[in-house]
């Protein structure tokens, strides 16, 4: 186990270095922080610093939100939060020289409170509750992201300079579908792939790595210079610390060779989209897995949940009931909804089963794991969605299954079912964000009941601002459509 840092280790750490790069996480996962100096840090690193609270008041283009919200807005003239490093979130960054980076949490400046849409700060409220009883929990996630080169007019631009900047560039001036992809071709687990761009391939492997946001797994996925990568499995807020940094990795590294990840749900039309599947599970002191059954339940309503304990088939029937309600979480832009359909390995309902690749939330558990493997992997969320506020979720809506010893009202998938078909008893999940926020912010809404209504006030209205934008613009399919015709 490595040696924990403190404030009174932090000189003797930072001896040979002249400054620290800090950064906190934002309501749509982005990471929003600065370079400073080691003097300045070390001033800082206990109780903290000022951070202009508007990285809460506009959006990640960094426009602020029509709604005036609570937490940061012009009455308040956005006035400073405070942020405060996490000692142990350090690591260095290995492409930039070794530099120190530390992750902050952010707190109000008059209660010192975690600030009520904190991401880092909401997973560590929602796992509070677990370590009250003596419980903690685990994780892992996947991401899966398409990839595109860099087009530039002068081949002799060095490919370090034809950054996203230049891709942003191009898309200006040209259709969306003539960005080039990576590579060509549906090659899903494909060795040879990865060898076109093999620098590229193993230099993510190896920096994430040295970054302690390790990948278990890491291969080519059906789709046009798509890639995934399956996280090193591990406790839930470590794990989702490396899910938010995981992109920066990526995007790092990939401006070294002119190419542009793209982490949203779904980047071409026709073909699958990029998920961002989460694995939950919870564990006792001693990190014994609390999911498993000890002896199998051979009168179980349902023979999926045999190997199921009584603890694990309530954060399942939590997580059911609580799904449709929480929606904008797992889901968070209007491009999200592009991926839920039907026909592209997406879940579009309330759903579950033991190995069940189409539904909602899978079973992972004996016969087909071993016990201490036994888990729930949320199908739902894209690439596109904020690791915290998804891991917040899932925990969350588990948990009040537990606390209140929900049962499961409904059957699971049976094999060869699909999602949305008829043997299908589960309803309908958003078919939009406007729809999604809508049930999200009900009085009756579910969130209110495991995130309070001023998370969800504040939450539900960056959406809105998403909505308005997206109802306001126009379209290329639009104009292309209506031009001549109308």
């Amino acid at each position: 186990m490595a040696e924990q840092i403190t404030i009174e280790s932090l000189p003797a750490l930072l001896e040979n270095d002249t400054k620290v790069k800090v950064a906190g996480i934002d309501v749509d996962g982005q990471l929003r922080g600065k370079l400073i100096s080691k003097k300045k840090f070390l001033g800082i690193a206990k109780e903290g610093f000022g951070f202009c609270s508007v990285i809460f008041g506009w959006d990640m283009h960094d426009q602020t939100y029509f709604k005036e919200l609570k937490i940061s807005n012009a009455e308040n003239g956005y006035h400073d939060i405070i942020a405060v490093p996490d000692l142990s979130t350090f690591r260095r960054i290995p492409w930039e020289n070794d530099v120190p980076f530390f992750l902050v949490s952010f707190f109000d400046p008059d209660s010192m409170e975690p600030l009520s849409v904190c991401p880092r700060g909401i997973l560590k409220t929602v796992l509070r509750q677990l370590q009250a009883k003596g419980f903690g929990a685990m994780a892992g996630a996947e991401y899966e992201f398409f990839q595109f080169k860099v087009p530039t007019p002068d081949s002799s631009v060095p490919l370090s300079e034809r950054n996203t900047s230049s891709t942003a560039t191009y898309l200006r001036d040209n259709p969306v579908n003539s960005l080039p992809s990576l590579t060509e071709g549906m090659f899903g687990y494909s060795l040879t792939r990865p060898i076109h761009n093999k620098d590229y391939y193993y230099g993510i492997f190896d920096a994430c790595e040295k970054f302690n946001c390790g990948i278990e797994g890491w291969h080519t996925e059906s789709g046009p210079g798509v890639f995934e990568a399956a996280l090193s499995f591990g406790e839930i807020q470590q794990m989702a610390d490396k899910a938010g940094l995981f992109k920066y990795v990526v995007k790092s590294i990939a401006t070294n060779y002119g190419i542009t990840p793209c982490f949203m749900a779904k980047p071409r039309q026709g073909l699958p989209g990029n998920s961002g599947h989460m694995h939950v599970s919870v564990v006792d002191q001693n990190g014994k897995n609390l999911f498993f059954r000890e002896k199998k339940d051979t009168e179980a309503e349902f023979e999926d949940i045999a190997n199921l304990s009584d603890m694990g088939r309530h954060f399942l029937a939590g997580l059911l009931e609580g799904l449709p309600d929480v929606m904008p979480l797992l889901a968070p832009t209007v491009n999200s909804y592009k991926r839920l359909v039907e026909n592209f390995w997406a879940p579009v309902t309330v759903s579950w089963g033991l190995e069940h690749r189409a539904a909602s939330v899978r079973l992972i558990a004996p016969p087909t794991s071993k016990p201490g493997a036994t888990r729930f992997e949320v199908r739902v969320p894209g690439a596109d969605a904020n690791p915290f506020y998804v891991l917040s979720a899932i925990l969350a809506l588990g948990w009040r299954g537990v606390e209140k010893k929900l049962e499961i009202k409904q059957p699971p998938l049976g094999k060869g079912q699909d999602v949305g078909g008829k043997a299908d008893p589960g309803i309908r999940l958003a078919r939009s964000l406007k729809e999604a926020t809508e049930r999200f912010t009900r009085p009756e809404s579910v969130a209110r009941d495991v995130f309070g209504d001023e998370f969800v006030e504040h939450y539900a209205g960056t959406r809105e601002h998403e909505i308005r934008l997206w109802d306001e613009a126009v379209t290329d399919w639009e104009v292309r459509r209506y031009i001549e015709t109308v």
